[in-house]
């Protein structure tokens, strides 16, 4: 089974590609989803988050991701203090999911992570597929956005690894900045190329990985 890893920065159409990959049958796993079930009513993260985190509980017995927020962002401390509760449990949670797709004997399944490199999740996977579109149009797309502000965005960006990088470390790149129907049809090309035994494991990746390591000992 080949897992690949959809990422890209803010803005760039991540989401629309993860949607059209579900539409081509590819399963797909959503690390953001299931954040949001963890902090979500009864979430399995609900208590610690809670309790390193005084004060940001939602009124339906959730968590306030918007008060939350605004506690860890600006804040690196804080803000790995919350990765260090989330991430083990999203990390469990894909685990199992890709055992299950395994279990079935899934060809090609998708693990949709917005900070993959930023977060050293590439052990996981066998390449990656980044989403890209220039910078006036990713600056157009994000400040359409509800709350948000020149000064937000930049702090976002400064957190996330270079869209030039990303590319740079990519098996695989999707345009968006022409069209969604032509973003389709270069996902369509890279999942009958996968699943035809056309294309193998990354090499670029098993050298990122081995860099990784190096820098971790």
């Amino acid at each position: 089974m080949i897992v690949l890893g959809l990422t890209g920065s803010i803005g760039m159409g991540k989401s629309t590609a993860a949607a059209v990959l579900r539409r081509l049958g590819v399963p797909l796993y959503d690390a953001d989803a299931e954040i949001h079930r963890m902090l979500g009513p009864r979430g399995a993260a609900v208590a610690a988050v809670g309790k390193a985190f005084p004060g940001v509980g939602g009124a339906d017995g959730g968590i306030d991701r918007r008060a939350l927020g605004q506690r860890v962002f600006g804040r690196p401390e804080e803000l790995r203090r919350l990765e260090r509760i989330l991430h083990p449990r999203v990390r469990a949670v894909e685990r199992r999911w890709v055992a299950r797709a395994r279990a079935r004997h899934e060809r090609l399944v998708v693990l949709d992570i917005p900070l993959l490199f930023e977060t050293d999740r590439i052990d996981r996977i066998d390449g990656v597929i980044v989403v890209s579109a220039p910078r006036r149009l990713q600056r157009e797309r994000v400040m359409r956005r509800a709350g948000m502000s020149p000064q937000r965005f930049a702090a976002i960006l400064d957190a996330q690894l270079p869209d030039r990088e990303k590319r740079q470390r990519a098996d695989f790149v999707v345009h968006t900045a022409l069209s969604r129907a032509a973003a389709a049809r270069e996902l369509a090309a890279i999942v009958r190329r996968v699943k035809s035994g056309g294309w193998r494991r990354s090499r670029r990746l098993r050298r990122l990985r081995g860099r990784t390591a190096c820098a971790k000992s």
